[in-house]
């Protein structure tokens, strides 16, 4: 006989009791997407986790506060967003956008998106390329941060929505933006790549 989840908004109200162990289900249950989405938008590893551990910290210590206005997963999502945006600002550092884990970046480096191929689906795959992780860590925050809560973590613009604490529009019109800006780089990317390679021929011809 299979056993119903338990919501998150059932361990929220529960945590917010006292309820410690279900505090620690949440964090069981959302370490590893909140983990991607802070190594995919600093880049490092040991960063992400130290970003991770703060993120669970704050949200155990303003579970009072929360009213369930936006569900628990946006507003974990918002303060893993901020605790990236402050890092990035006292470290100085521009945000990387690294291939997957298991992943051969070498391999990667030499696979040029098709032009018939859609961004989207590109990025849907789930295939960080150094031509798109170089896309895409030279867009705007806004829009790089669109792009990778709705294509790479699946969120709804709803969700994205909320944990950007902005309107549904402004989500749809970063997202379409910010994969306008790839689709044309990755293009271009591709149009000097095959003019090195007719130069590189015609060289040793």
């Amino acid at each position: 006989m299979s056993v119903t989840p338990v919501s998150d908004e059932e361990l929220v109200a529960r945590a917010q009791a006292g309820d410690q162990e279900s505090f620690n289900q949440l964090v069981n249950r959302w370490e590893r997407p909140i983990y991607a989405l802070a190594y995919r938008t600093l880049g490092r590893e040991d960063d992400a986790r130290d970003v991770v551990q703060e993120a669970f910290l704050r949200a155990f210590r303003g579970l009072k506060g929360f009213k369930g206005q936006a569900k628990f997963s946006s507003w974990l999502y918002r303060i893993t967003l901020n605790l990236c945006r402050d890092w990035m600002r006292r470290n100085r550092r521009a945000p990387l956008v690294q291939v997957p884990e298991g992943e051969d970046a070498t391999d990667m480096a030499e696979q040029i998106p098709s032009p018939a191929e859609s961004v989207e689906v590109l990025v849907a795959r789930r295939e960080m390329s150094a031509a798109v992780a170089k896309a895409m860590a030279e867009l705007p925050e806004e829009q790089r941060t669109a792009i990778l809560m709705k294509e790479f973590h699946g969120l709804t613009f709803q969700e994205i929505a909320e944990a950007l604490d902005c309107p549904l529009s402004t989500v749809k019109t970063r997202l379409y933006q910010g994969l306008t800006v790839l689709r044309r780089r990755l293009e271009r990317q591709q149009a000097d790549e095959a003019s090195l390679r007719r130069a590189s021929w015609q060289g040793t011809r």
